[in-house]
């Protein structure tokens, strides 16, 4: 194995104690960490970030560790990487700190069951295999492997077969998705965003599961149709695609910065279709009511399917944040439903695997909105290769 400094161990040190003792999200942390030492080369980059991520993912790992070898300071997250480093294989003999750990016991397997093993916490295990108990396992198991790259070509101003040569010419290697219209593979991990080809509009950054929602609402040319939980916007911009520019879609939020950066992504992509408004609660409402012909609903969720992405979320997430967020759905069910017109189409839509958050509220929304029916409901699952949405059209009657 490589020589192992003890700089790139503190550097991912650092980040791990903003991330589980300061309360920051992992993603930003590390991008400010390895912007903030340009002397750090593509080998170290790659070695922080592979460590920092596999202890983000695998804490519950590093904890069953720490209890075989207790520490001298159980908040030195320099000592808490050397552990996992040591469980890993690595030898780091010129390491004064770990002289007299047991390295045998350390690099023993961790038990193959339970919460341990997959890594989360003891409440969110048991609330998965009481909601998914013929899944969960196999289905956490594969939402702790890092994430694929997908991009979403622009068809407003390329094609995917075209776009991956664009890419090649800027040494980047990329290949089609079977089954999915505009979506790219990328081969190996490289900021797309720094690229030309990005800069000029030519794709967006988005999972391929995520990319099946806009075409799920059927839409057309000359609709006019609301996003309302646009968040960034990548559905909107992938609905103003599939309508070629040529229908009304606004772009909804209760957060301003949000749809500051939706204007910013259409006009890099060539949009001219796509509004926004931000959401002032029920007068928003009362202005679009019976106005929609199509609605998306991508509703707050606990974000359980795309924890590749974003594993630090799972120790955020508490029992009391599930209940509040299943009860902002069904807020949003309710409310937001009004703005479709008869005969429109609405699509809920999460990137949660838990039942309680997606056929449940589905099933108790019809229960009180007759004038809805169901027409389709879809998922895609993490253990097949994407992430983890569900997705649920509905037609409004009345």
């Amino acid at each position: 194995m490589e020589m192992i400094y003890p700089n790139l161990i503190k550097t991912a040190a650092a980040g791990l104690k903003r991330v589980f003792t300061d309360g920051q999200y992992a993603e930003p942390v590390l991008e400010k960490l390895l912007a903030s030492d340009k002397r750090l080369g593509s080998r170290d980059r790659r070695f922080i970030a592979g460590v920092f991520y596999d202890i983000v993912r695998f804490r519950r790992h590093l904890e069953e560790l720490e209890r075989r070898q207790p520490l001298s300071d159980p908040e030195d997250w320099f000592l808490k990487v050397c552990l996992w480093l040591v469980h890993e294989g690595h030898e780091l003999e010129n390491f004064k700190e770990i002289v007299g750990w047991n390295k045998e016991e350390l690099r023993k397997p961790i038990e193959e069951s339970g919460a341990v093993s997959a890594s989360v916490p003891d409440w969110l295990w048991s609330l998965g295999m009481e909601e998914l108990p013929d899944r969960w396992a196999t289905e956490i198991n594969a939402l702790n492997q890092p994430a694929p790259v997908y991009l979403r070509a622009n068809g407003l101003k390329t094609n995917p077969s075209e776009l991956i040569s664009i890419l090649a010419g800027e040494g980047i290697e990329a290949s089609l998705v079977p089954g999915h219209n505009d979506a790219l593979l990328l081969h190996g991990r490289t900021n797309v965003i720094r690229l030309g080809s990005f800069r000029k509009g030519l794709y967006e950054v988005q999972d391929a599961a995520s990319q099946t929602i806009a075409p799920f609402l059927q839409v057309e040319e000359g609709q006019l149709i609301i996003d309302a939980c646009a968040g960034a916007g990548g559905k909107s911009l992938h609905l103003a695609a599939l309508t070629g520019d040529k229908a009304k879609i606004v772009a909804m939020d209760i957060e301003g910065w949000k749809l500051e950066e939706v204007k910013k992504r259409a006009s890099r992509a060539g949009i001219r279709s796509v509004q926004t408004e931000f959401i002032r609660g029920k007068k928003t409402i009362k202005f679009w009511t019976g106005k929609a012909d199509r609605l998306l609903l991508d509703a707050p969720c606990s974000g359980l399917g795309v924890l590749r992405r974003h594993p630090d979320s799972k120790w955020k997430l508490n029992p009391e944040s599930i209940e509040d967020v299943r009860d902002t759905q069904a807020e949003i069910l309710d409310g937001y439903c009004r703005m479709l017109k008869p005969g429109g189409i609405m699509v809920y839509a999460t990137c949660s695997l838990m039942p309680g958050e997606n056929e449940n509220q589905v099933n108790a929304f019809l229960e009180e909105h007759p004038e809805f029916e169901l027409e389709a409901m879809e998922r895609t699952w993490p253990s097949e290769g994407w992430d983890g949405f569900f997705m649920a059209r509905l037609k409004k009657l009345s």
